[in-house]
């Protein structure tokens, strides 16, 4: 059995007022010619499809294009699960229709789901579909008041499903989560992926995804495994940030045999334009060979630059972000963040620790725990409205 597995596809992504719908599907083209050369079994994508609730019309387009030329056109089923930044109503929405025609989409969670079985000349694989919940909504769908974390609400899920599997059959899992090798706190691989807890502990543990010959996660941005080789991210197609700079984007085929060992190759996808920094004088801008790439650009100068932006662009007419240093104080500075580092770490702040400070400053004294637990409970009903 051979299948591709990719995820955090995030159709409709704004990145610095730019939508990069053009660029996706630059490199969902290339994911396409894959299919046609390749013939892999099944595609699966584990999750952000979209990169909003509500995306807009050119990225349900976009998405509605990929899924025809793969299923329609190429006769390759699709296997994909609903993430934190999509809505799962709307993408369960005919599912069961789309399903006669070889889309397998769990937008919403289900108590019993039954698993996607494909076969080869070895026999049947089951593919378990797992789709981002928080907590609460796992709580209310299997009525257990225990479940207070994300590390408890997947523990429940494989457990269910564990009580259904079939002896012998070879088990794929898709889940879209934060999977650490032990569940411990760890730093995001990207500052556009967005936390999926507030004031509580996302990470899971990657032992509950051991009884699975594969497991196809979705969330964090960087390709890698955790743990085992056969618990792996896929990573996004495209740089989404700058702290995504150095990510080589891929996606990953990957080859099962009758025993359900698997063999992994990542397949590098070509942007259309790549995203990068550079730091330079405006005297050496001025002679800097021109790229249309997403560039994010510090000016070094101990003067003000008149019309940065504007001359900027004259060299990168894609810029994305422009700033100005002080050329004088890098001599006494070391370790210097990456370019628009103060403004990404602002942005990937804890939403609480974030308010905390900002109420202290105002207010001139701390916020109270009461204050604290009234704002994270307003705080993620608004995130949870905003994906309705």
């Amino acid at each position: 059995m051979k299948f591709f597995h990719t995820a955090d596809w995030h159709l409709g992504k704004l990145v610095q007022g730019k939508y990069m719908t053009e660029d996706q599907r630059y490199v969902l083209r290339q994911l396409i010619a894959a299919v046609e050369q390749e013939k892999p079994d099944a595609v699966i994508i584990a999750g952000d499809l979209y990169d909003r609730a509500v995306p807009p019309a050119e990225a349900v387009e976009l998405l509605d294009e990929v899924l025809a030329e793969i299923i329609i056109r190429l006769h390759t089923p699709v296997i994909a699960i609903s993430g934190n930044h999509d809505s799962p109503d709307r993408l369960n929405f005919g599912t069961r229709l789309m399903e006669q025609r070889g889309l397998y989409l769990a937008g919403q969670l289900k108590e019993e789901r039954s698993p996607v079985i494909l076969s080869d000349s070895a026999g049947e694989i089951h593919i378990h579909l797992i789709p981002f919940a928080d907590p609460a909504q796992v709580r209310h769908v299997y009525g257990d008041d225990n479940i207070k974390t994300h590390d408890d609400a997947m523990a429940h899920i494989i457990a269910s499903m564990e009580e259904r599997m079939m002896p012998g059959i070879r088990q794929i899992a898709v889940a879209h989560a934060f999977v650490t090798p032990n569940g411990e706190k760890a730093e995001n691989t990207s500052d556009s992926e967005r936390p999926l807890s507030i004031g509580g502990t996302e990470q899971v543990n990657a032992k509950h995804f051991k009884k699975f010959h594969y497991t196809a996660l979705g969330h964090l941005h960087q390709s890698h495994y955790v743990g085992n080789e056969t618990i792996r991210y896929a990573g996004s197609p495209l740089k989404y940030s700058i702290s995504e700079e150095k990510h080589l984007k891929s996606f990953t085929i990957v080859e099962m045999d009758a025993e359900g060992n698997c063999c992994m190759e990542k397949r590098e996808l070509v942007p259309l334009y790549d995203m990068r920094r550079i730091q330079l004088t405006p005297e050496e801008l001025e002679r800097q060979e021109g790229s249309d790439d997403y560039m994010f650009v510090t000016l070094l100068s101990d003067n003000p630059v008149l019309f940065p932006m504007e001359k900027t662009r004259a060299v990168f007419p894609n810029a994305m972000h422009v700033e100005r240093r002080m050329a004088s104080q890098l001599n006494h500075q070391s370790g210097l963040g990456p370019i628009g580092s103060e403004h990404a770490g602002r942005k990937a702040t804890d939403p609480i620790k974030l308010f905390a400070a900002f109420y202290e400053e105002v207010k001139g004294v701390p916020l109270s725990a009461s204050k604290e637990k009234r704002f994270t409970e307003v705080f993620s009903e608004l995130l949870k409205e905003e994906k309705a």
